[in-house]
């Protein structure tokens, strides 16, 4: 249940949704469960969920801005820097107030998909990597 609970808020946390995992990996941490499965499940629920964001701006884009969900004025500014920096954008992938509405905007310009997965997976999973050793090396 544990790794259950974690995938979910991870994935959870990197869609949309003003949401965080690190502290419930924390906990995670200090209850000595396996630093590995804790890494590997965090990492590959916050890798999903950057891709329901994908999707979400590869599918709905036209319908958000509509209602309003979405102004045109951020999705440009968003667009601009996506297009300055290109994929490698998506390293920030992990960052608070940016990152998500990033990839939500590599879906927006379909940024190749195959690309998108890896550059997320390796900025998601170098994150949690180091919340862990920083984690563990504190003693946690």
């Amino acid at each position: 249940m544990v790794y259950l609970t974690l995938f979910t808020v991870s994935f959870l946390a990197a869609t949309l949704l003003p949401l965080g995992s690190e502290a419930l990996l924390l906990y995670d941490i200090s209850q000595n469960y396996s630093l590995l499965f804790l890494w590997s499940v965090a990492t590959f629920g916050n890798t999903l969920g950057s891709m329901v964001n994908y999707w979400l701006g590869l599918k709905g884009e036209a319908y958000l801005e509509e209602k309003e969900y979405l102004s045109v004025k951020k999705m440009d500014k968003a667009r601009g820097f996506f297009g300055k920096y290109g994929g490698w954008a998506l390293l920030l992938s992990w960052v608070p107030i940016i990152g998500d509405p990033l990839t939500f905007i590599a879906g927006v310009l379909r940024y190749d998909f195959k690309w998108f997965a890896l550059i997320v997976a390796v900025a998601k999973g170098m994150r949690y990597a180091v919340i862990i050793f920083l984690a563990s090396s504190l003693s946690v």
